[in-house]
């Protein structure tokens, strides 16, 4: 394949390229039913003991300025900055014990269940959830790309990884519409014209041997650049302003120095998505590495993400979506539970937190425990991949059973902790 920018290959006059079909080609079966992941990455590292495992008996230099506030839920307490995520709890799971982190500033491991360096066979990368997705169950409409990554680009790009394909491919690829694909998505010729570029290249006779027998994922590219599907779900100029004020916009990004901001709106453009027929959206909100200044940034990110995540649950009950919609709140690692001299918490990989909602699973509850100084887990381990077997059996995909053969021919189970959290079943 040619070594082409992105832009390039997904503008209309490219076609030569064959990037736009390859970037579109999936199964081309659909599911039975259209499941669906929205993964929000909190890039950097957020601090478990100052979200959803307050700390309240410990010393002061590990509990820090925040104070446990009750939930809706009976005898289940989180942290102050969450007042309404803690209002609607019974639509939530928190995970206080999640472990296997990496320790690494990266995005790859929420989005697949591997660290970056693990590698399947013939030393393939291993593939993200929505990259499975869309190798698996296929197109809902095939106008809008099976997975989608609404990350904004960071200075630390791995902080903007919305999910490798792996040795699934090119074509099993995050979609990511940036500006520069935004504009690629607008046909800016007539349509005839198009349709006569099309013919074009429909009588190109050697082009099967360069496409490779993949006519049917040129007709999809076709497809996107031509529907107005996708553009409309990204569009939020279409939204009812009361739920756009609901949402919030995150603004003003503070503390965002070489990561993401912290954008609210892109947990509505990923209700919109997957409206639309996205079955993953993957998108990184805030930079949580908080070495300095701990408990500002919490505060700050901590509201807008309560703000949010809580405006999304909601949304989505309220459209009778979120039984078939999980949602996913984590990130690379957690931080230390002593306080350092710049009111800081440090990289701690030994536990983490994650928090969960929606697909159909059994909420209101916590899962796990940490001890009294939030350094390991006392109670119920739950490492990584257990969440991303959860993310997949809310897709409908059976980790226990699923294997994929990659281009040795190999076949490969997707993750080595096979089974979904038994508590949420």
């Amino acid at each position: 394949m040619l070594n082409l920018s992105r832009r390039s290959f997904l503008s209309i006059g490219a076609f030569g390229t064959l990037s736009m079909p390859q970037l579109l080609q999936a199964q081309n079966e659909n599911g039975t039913q259209h499941k669906a992941v929205i993964n929000i990455f909190l890039a950097g590292g957020p601090p478990h003991q100052d979200m959803w495992d307050i700390k309240q008996d410990a010393p002061s230099e590990i509990r820090g300025e925040f104070k446990p506030i009750s939930t809706n839920v009976a005898g289940i307490q989180i942290g102050e900055c969450f007042p309404k995520i803690a209002s609607m709890f019974d639509k939530f799971t928190a995970i206080r014990s999640v472990v296997g982190c990496k320790g690494s500033h990266d995005g790859y491991q929420c989005m697949s269940g591997w660290g970056r360096e693990e590698v399947a066979s013939g030393s393939q990368k291993y593939p993200a959830v929505g990259s499975v997705a869309s190798k698996v169950l296929g197109f809902v409409d095939r106008s809008v790309p099976v997975a989608i990554g609404l990350a904004e680009p960071t200075q630390h790009k791995q902080w903007s990884e919305v999910g490798s394909a792996g040795y699934l491919g090119h074509s099993h690829k995050a979609f990511q519409p940036n500006n520069e694909m935004m504009e690629d998505l607008i046909l800016k010729i007539k349509r005839d014209r198009f349709n006569s570029r099309k013919n074009l290249l429909d009588t190109l006779s050697g082009l099967n041997t360069v496409l490779n027998n993949t006519d049917t994922f040129t007709e999809e590219a076709f497809g996107v650049l031509t529907s107005s599907k996708l553009l409309k779900a990204l569009d939020l100029s279409k939204e009812d302003p009361k739920i756009r004020e609901r949402y919030g916009d995150g603004k003003p990004f503070k503390y965002q120095y070489d990561g993401a901001p912290t954008v609210n709106e892109h947990l509505l453009v990923a209700r919109r998505l997957v409206e639309a027929g996205a079955r993953s959206v993957t998108l990184s909100y805030g930079r949580w590495d908080s070495h300095g200044d701990n408990f500002t940034l919490v505060r700050d990110h901590g509201g807008k993400l309560d703000q949010c995540v809580s405006a999304l649950v909601e949304d989505l009950e309220q459209r009778g979506m979120l039984d078939d919609v999980t949602v996913v709140v984590w990130g690379e690692f957690g931080r230390t539970p002593k306080i350092n001299k710049s009111s800081g918490r440090d990289h701690w990989p030994q536990v983490s937190c994650a928090l969960l909602a929606g697909g159909g699973f059994r909420h209101g509850q916590t899962i796990g425990a940490t001890n009294k100084l939030g350094e390991h887990a006392t109670d119920r381990p739950v490492h990584m991949q257990e969440i991303c077997a959860t993310l997949y059996r809310g897709l409908g995909i059976d980790t226990t059973s699923q294997t994929i053969v990659d281009n040795t021919g190999r076949p490969n189970y997707l993750l080595e902790h096979l089974e979904p959290l038994e508590e949420l079943i």
